[in-house]
């Protein structure tokens, strides 16, 4: 597609734990002219909402690059497979992440196609899988490997270059920042839509921290930055999920913490 062309990409998630970086991510495109814009769909609301799953579809028709994210139950799968399959081959790249396998199979980055059999470098995309058997590979390992994979297939010339690039958008999705989600959509834009927009690499976050409304940045890796309340009489720890706090989607945490 031409350089200058109105780029639209189409996110489609499980929830919407996402959808306000999303947002602001689409707000600053539009602020700096970059002619991006972004379409979320959460299948989370197709139940409660009428029209959002007809939206979708609608939606994915007309979308240059397409992330289906995190859609593992067969009703969602069903949804939307035939949607997603008729654009394949028309839009610009449609990325299948951690999602059920005929949607990660639909995947089509360049001349790179999840369908096919994997070799060489390629291959390196099912040691993320881990396994299901004993001494299979740990969450943690996974991320490190994650992190290391595009460093290295960096200087691997072909269709490494678009295997780096589905890793690339694993990190940032991973690690969905306000910053994280412009990136990823400039990274893509840039390579398969050949838009002139600069990509930063993945900003890295801490695997475990402490959270407070009241802290500076919201997060920290030290318990000690924890601001203490005048005359407490004990301490409540809470277990929060990082993605919730790296997207700002923390209302719902902070009411918590400001009523105990």
């Amino acid at each position: 597609m031409p350089a200058d062309a109105p780029l639209h990409v189409v996110i489609v998630t499980l929830d919407n734990h996402l959808a306000g970086a999303v947002e602001r991510a689409g707000a600053r495109f539009a602020g700096e002219g970059a002619g991006i814009s972004i379409g979320f769909h959460a299948a989370s609301d197709w139940d409660h909402h009428a029209g959002a799953l007809d939206r979708c579809i609608a939606d994915i028709g007309r979308a240059d690059i397409v992330i289906a994210t995190m859609l593992f139950l067969d009703d969602h799968i069903r949804a939307v497979m035939p949607a997603l399959e008729a654009r394949r081959e028309d839009c610009a790249a449609m990325l299948g992440l951690m999602s059920g396998a005929e949607v990660v199979k639909l995947t089509r980055l360049g001349a790179y196609r999840m369908d096919k059999p994997a070799k060489g470098p390629l291959a390196l995309l099912k040691r993320l899988r881990g396994s299901s058997k004993g001494g299979g590979s740990s969450g943690a390992g996974q991320m490190k490997m994650l992190r290391r994979l595009p460093r290295m297939l960096r200087f691997i010339p072909g269709t490494a270059q678009d295997v780096r690039a589905y890793f690339l958008t694993l990190q940032y999705w991973l690690a969905g920042s306000d910053d994280n989600v412009v990136s990823m959509v400039r990274a893509l834009a840039h390579r398969y839509a050949g838009h002139a927009v600069k990509a930063e690499a993945p900003r890295d976050y801490p695997d475990v921290g402490v959270y407070h409304p009241m802290l500076a940045g919201g997060m920290s890796e030290r318990v000690a930055d924890l601001p203490r309340a005048t005359g407490a009489r004990g301490t409540v720890g809470l277990l929060l999920l990082r993605s919730y706090l790296l997207a700002h989607d923390t209302g719902h945490y902070d009411g918590v913490i400001a009523a105990i």
